[in-house]
């Protein structure tokens, strides 16, 4: 009974498209849902009836189904891309039952789960799955955040690069600057900017493996006596940097710490000094909504993260720093070409990832999940930017252009190590940023 009225009910709903195309097929029937000559199109294929009462738990319950083979679709970028265009009636509908039908879900969500300990173990939850996952569809520079793309044409190692640089190119580095790095990964932006730019580079990661690889990429690239990698959370830093970059690390911190997050940012920072944010954020209408609620991506993705809203940042810059925001660039365009081409090569290597152990219920979920986060940014229901943000006793001026990767270096650079190689020699470990 509560099959057959889930299945009316979500017709009922599907009804609402108009400029897109969805079709569905359950055992003998046919729906079909929009304009049939619409570009944007998916043909989704029911293996159980099941389905229709499991959509009403949103996005978990969705992806829990496609991960145990329940559905299939000819491109699951569209179909991500059609909901993301008609989820107000699916979301309200959601926003009514859910709270009936699991009335703890969002209390459980208002608990904080990011101190010390928690936030060990959120991290170790996704960057410990192992190297060679990873080194399955990210570029050389084992970069795991947007790229910037200055021309359709350019690899993703370049977009990455050029990422680097600029990021280095807004903070003004020089060889007299001490940057702190919040978020370490496996140590791209540690190494790019000391081997560019001279500069001493301090960087942290709560991973064991993050800390242990970075070392040693630190080492193999020549820059060991300007780049220190500690292991120590963000909150226990001490002493005082010129500049201060995060890139994609704020989503991990928690929307109960991101006021935390910030105030200790601007104690680091010099009375002059710059920081440079780069974040991945939700919309502020839908923010105090989605902060507490339990998703597909924050409860099998990312454990314990929360994208920060534009007027979360800045009523926690104005709240709890004396830093203002000097520059803002939204690059969300780029972070969409970034996970096509992640998704892509995660998808050319399926055969290598099979014969690394991971089996198809796990190869589909990262699947679901790549193309859950390109259709996100390419309907722009979540946003990517660069802030610059200065304290009160800054004066320079912005560059006047924006930065090439072919600039040359203050030092000469090490050859990049292939992620192949890195992930042989460290089976058990991570890749991040």
């Amino acid at each position: 009974m509560k099959q057959e009225l889930s299945r009316r009910f979500l017709l009922r709903l599907l009804s609402g498209i108009r400029h897109e195309r969805l079709e569905i097929v359950a055992g003998d029937k046919r729906y079909g849902f929009g304009d049939s000559a619409a570009a944007l199109r998916a043909t989704v294929t029911m293996h159980d009836d099941g389905v229709w009462r499991e959509v009403l738990r949103g996005s978990t319950g969705l992806a829990e189904t496609y991960m145990d083979g329940r559905w299939d679709v000819d491109d699951m970028v569209c179909l991500i891309r059609i909901a993301a265009r008609n989820m107000g009636p699916l979301d309200r509908a959601r926003d009514f039952w859910h709270p009936v039908l699991h009335p703890t879900q969002r209390l459980t969500g208002m608990i904080p789960t990011n101190d010390h300990a928690g936030s060990r173990a959120n991290i170790s939850a996704h960057y410990d799955l192992g190297n060679k996952l990873f080194s399955l569809f990210l570029d050389p520079t084992l970069t795991y955040s947007a790229a910037y793309f200055e021309s359709p044409r350019v690899s993703l190692e370049e977009a990455q690069r050029a990422k680097l640089e600029r990021i280095c190119t807004h903070l003004a580095l020089g060889p007299d600057d001490h940057l702190l790095e919040i978020g370490t990964g496996w140590g791209s932006m540690a190494i790019h900017a000391a081997t560019r730019y001279g500069c001493r580079v301090t960087t942290t990661t709560i991973s064991q493996e993050q800390h242990d690889v970075a070392v040693q990429r630190v080492r193999e690239a020549g820059v060991g006596h300007l780049v220190e990698v500690l292991l120590k959370d963000y909150r226990d830093l001490t002493g005082t940097y010129s500049k201060l970059v995060s890139i994609e690390m704020i989503e991990a911190v928690g929307w109960q710490y991101f006021d935390t997050y910030f105030r200790r940012c601007s104690e680091l920072l010099e009375p002059d000094g710059l920081m440079l944010l780069q974040a991945i954020t939700a919309d502020d209408r839908v923010y105090k909504t989605e902060k507490a609620s339990k998703s597909f991506i924050n409860t099998l993705i990312f454990p314990g993260g929360c994208l920060p809203s534009l007027e979360v940042i800045h009523d926690c810059l104005a709240g709890e720093t004396d830093m203002r925001t000097v520059w803002l660039d939204d690059i969300t365009h780029h972070y969409s070409e970034t996970l096509r081409r992640w998704r892509e090569d995660f998808v050319a290597h399926a055969a290598e990832a099979d014969a690394l152990g991971y089996d198809e219920r796990f190869r589909r979920m990262w699947l679901l999940y790549l193309a859950y986060v390109e259709a996100g940014f390419a309907e722009r229901r979540i946003g990517d930017v660069q802030m610059l943000l200065a304290k009160p006793e800054w004066r320079a001026t912005l560059p006047d252009r924006e930065s090439r990767v072919e600039q040359p270096s203050v030092m000469v650079p090490s050859a990049t190590r292939s992620a192949a190689r890195l992930a042989a020699e460290h089976p058990a470990g991570d890749l991040v940023k």
